[in-house]
């Protein structure tokens, strides 16, 4: 039997400067990758892959189009878009995530390394850009944003389907299923409880819908919004570079 990864120190004193945070969070997606989809799948009673379509319905994925799925990680969400007439592209800093999505022999998607604050992709030149649950792994939501919109061509798509904040009614039995239930499954499946620790921490800890709508909007996308997903457990923002005049006006 695998012996349980020691992440002990991954979650240790608070203050530490963003290039040590994110090695640390890619320690922990490195230590579950072989068993996040699995993980993923125990965790919300499977009720993830509904969400993941709606994000790819929305998405619309089009012949001729050059799609990115950022943190796409081990490229569920990649594989519902691909296609012969379209280029995919799973950018994913976790080269242990791409090579378990890799080992499932995915067709018609290309993977690249590469952290959300620094895309390695040229300027206006994505399409559309989806993230599922992996931007509020960032060190900067703004940076990450910022850098969305750098790629996208005017008029692209911004896609993010994130967790949120559910109905009050919702939140304590949510609260308690998240605190006392999630930890011992990653116990017991992923054998990495730390990790999953750290993973409900970065939920809780991330903005509201409205809150993060503000962020996307203040990066400087238009035609923002959001549709809740199961009570608000999940959300689906989406967002638009605006073309030429419109970023005038946005300016």
């Amino acid at each position: 039997m695998q012996e349980p990864t020691d992440l002990s120190n991954t979650f240790g004193a608070d203050r530490v400067d963003e290039h040590e945070r994110e090695r640390r969070i890619r320690r922990v997606f490195e230590a579950v990758a072989q068993r996040y989809d699995l993980m993923n799948d125990l965790m919300s009673l499977g009720i993830h892959r509904r969400w993941k379509r709606r994000l790819v319905a929305l998405a619309a994925p089009r012949a001729g189009q050059n799609i990115v799925d950022l943190a796409g990680g081990t490229g569920d969400v990649a594989a519902l878009m691909a296609g012969p007439d379209r280029r995919i592209t799973v950018v994913d800093p976790s080269l242990a995530m791409m090579q378990a999505g890799k080992a499932r022999g995915l067709v018609h998607v290309a993977w690249l390394q590469g952290s959300a604050e620094r895309l390695p992709l040229a300027d206006a030149s994505v399409d559309t850009l989806t993230i599922a649950f992996g931007i509020r792994n960032v060190t900067r939501i703004e940076v990450a944003l910022a850098e969305a919109l750098r790629v996208l061509h005017p008029g692209g798509r911004f896609l993010c389907l994130e967790f949120s904040k559910p109905a009050p009614w919702l939140r304590p039995f949510y609260d308690a299923f998240s605190r006392l239930v999630i930890p011992r499954l990653g116990a017991w499946v992923a054998r990495v409880p730390e990790a999953y620790v750290y993973l409900i921490e970065s939920i809780r800890r991330f903005p509201d819908q409205q809150s993060f709508q503000r962020l996307i909007e203040q990066a400087g996308f238009v035609d923002t919004g959001f549709t809740n997903l199961s009570f608000g457990i999940a959300s689906i923002h989406v967002g638009t570079r605006p073309n030429v005049v419109d970023m005038k006006v946005v300016k």
